[in-house]
């Protein structure tokens, strides 16, 4: 083993959450840890989805770092390009370039019972040992391809949002487009102009509001460059704003009605035909998804080379897609906007715990956490923008920084016990948390909304959703409590003679 490096601090993954994870680190005195990244850049999902029209649906100045501020956005509402620069420049800004590790994809994670660390096997033959890992890779990492019958017999074109081909020209094509989540509502308007023909394959229409962008003024960026706390002032209305909405979604969803006129009226001002109109309209109480922004698709629809489908597609023979309905529609291109193995995360499958068991196995009947941090099984490993930490309404940089301060508090309280030391969450811990969790979820609109969502798993479950403000959440992870942990110390039979004294210590902190 001491042939292979070994650091205090294994971070997975260079998105928001890895790099931000990497900025904690050095900004706590910690310099020993290297960051794992698959790919050969940083950027995670802005950095892998790179489709036409690819932008947020936060607002600007609300989706960054609190310690990385950017008073040169753009536009009220930043596109993918934007955000990976700005990636690259918290990158470089904080020194991150030599801790990262590129092209490492992780294949397997072991905790080592005897050892209290990490070893983590990377596809390039590397092997790294970690004492603690942080698990940044993220929900929208992995893309999610239905099954569908025939599709690999399919003689045109197909790929994934998230794996866009730049290099394939869709001038004059017809193209199939599945699926009508956040990326389906943008790639439509950017493709329709140049396409031949579009043919949208709709299972459930998604509510969608008016994304209210516009480019921020030289007037604008020069006042938050010069007086910055202009800008923080920004980010707290925006943050502000969004934290009074929350009791709509979690608590009131009959709050919600007035929203929904105004989602109405979004259709009816671009869908003239009273039957496309019926199609793009949902049955289900807005929130129940993901509210879409955009002030293009419903325009982009309403156009003579755009169909709809109100049906899902669960054929393909030869080069005609067949809906659920029976609609048969000849193209060239087949473009899914599916989503991401959310519920699912394929790195789950590559982390064993300390029973030899993984982490996929342990969550087999769901994903739970404690904090949306930690799990039980798993030492001295936690993950940012785990089980319900997502959002519905607000932005997810703040809820990775409050799992930073708990990452942080979880790495001192190991400083503190001092010696060769893990903590592992209790099972009855993790068990209260997410019982708490899922009461508090009964009464929101994700849950009484009367739609089916990628925020619930295959047993209809909510683990993906917080059901309360960030405020609250921010509180909650503000520190580790020891009380939800055991102290895990190396077995005695590896301590040598002269060490163990200090064994009976540990084991009454420990109980």
């Amino acid at each position: 083993m001491a042939q292979h490096e070994h650091v205090r601090v294994a971070v997975i993954g260079s998105g928001f959450g890895g790099l931000g994870a990497a900025v904690r680190l050095r900004r706590e005195g910690i310099t020993d840890f290297v960051v794992l990244e698959r790919a050969g850049s940083v950027g995670g999902t802005w950095r892998d989805n790179s489709y036409p029209g690819c932008a947020c649906d936060v607002p600007s100045h609300l989706y960054s770092f609190s310690f990385a501020p950017n008073p040169d956005w753009p536009r009220t509402f930043s596109g993918q390009r934007h955000i990976r620069a700005y990636l690259e420049h918290v990158a470089d800004t904080f020194g991150l370039r030599p801790h990262l590790r590129l092209n490492h994809e992780v294949t397997m994670m072991r905790w080592d019972n005897d050892e209290l660390h990490w070893v983590i096997e990377s596809a390039n033959g590397t092997t790294i040992v970690a004492d603690t890992v942080v698990s940044a890779t993220g929900p929208l990492s992995d893309p999610k391809m239905p099954d569908i019958p025939g599709l690999a017999e399919f003689p045109g074109k197909v790929f994934h949002s998230a794996q866009w081909d730049h290099d394939y020209d869709l001038t004059g094509k017809r193209v199939a487009m599945i699926g009508t989540g956040a990326s389906a509502i943008q790639i439509v308007p950017a493709i329709q102009p140049k396409a031949g023909r579009v043919t949208l394959f709709q299972r459930t229409p998604p509510w969608v509001m008016p994304r209210m962008d516009r480019t921020i003024s030289g007037a604008e960026r020069w006042l938050h460059r010069t007086i910055p706390v202009t800008g923080t002032a920004r980010r707290g209305l925006l943050w502000g704003i969004r934290e009074l909405q929350v009791s709509a979604f979690t608590k009131h969803p009959d709050q919600l009605g007035l929203v929904e006129k105004i989602a109405k009226s979004n259709i009816a001002r671009s869908i003239k035909d009273p039957a496309l109109r019926a199609k793009l309209t949902p049955s289900y109480r807005i929130g129940c998804k993901r509210i879409l922004l955009s002030s293009a698709y419903y325009p982009a629809l309403a156009q003579p080379n755009v169909d709809v489908v109100a049906s899902g597609l669960t054929e393909v023979r030869g080069s005609t897609v067949v809906a659920a309905d029976g609609t048969e529609t000849e193209v060239d291109a087949i473009i899914f906007g599916t989503g991401f193995h959310v519920t699912d995360m394929p790195i789950a499958d590559r982390v064993v715990g300390a029973d030899g068991i993984t982490l996929a196995e342990h969550w087999k009947n769901g994903m739970k956490s404690l904090r949306g941090a930690t799990a039980a099984g798993f030492p001295n490993w936690m993950t940012i923008i785990g089980p319900n930490t997502g959002l519905g309404n607000s932005s997810m940089i703040l809820m990775i920084e409050s799992q930073l301060n708990y990452m942080a508090d979880y790495l001192r309280q190991l400083d503190v016990l001092g010696g060769r030391a893990a903590l592992g969450a209790r099972t009855s811990a993790v068990t209260a948390w997410n019982h708490r969790v899922q009461e508090r979820m009964k009464r929101t609109v994700w849950n009484t909304g009367g739609c089916t969502s990628w925020y619930l798993d295959a047993e209809g479950r909510n683990t993906t959703v917080w059901p309360g403000t960030t405020s609250e959440f921010r509180k909650e992870t503000r520190a580790v409590d020891l009380a939800e942990y055991e102290v895990i110390r190396i077995p005695r039979h590896t301590v040598p003679a002269q060490a163990r004294a200090a064994a009976p210590v540990a084991e009454e902190i420990a109980g």
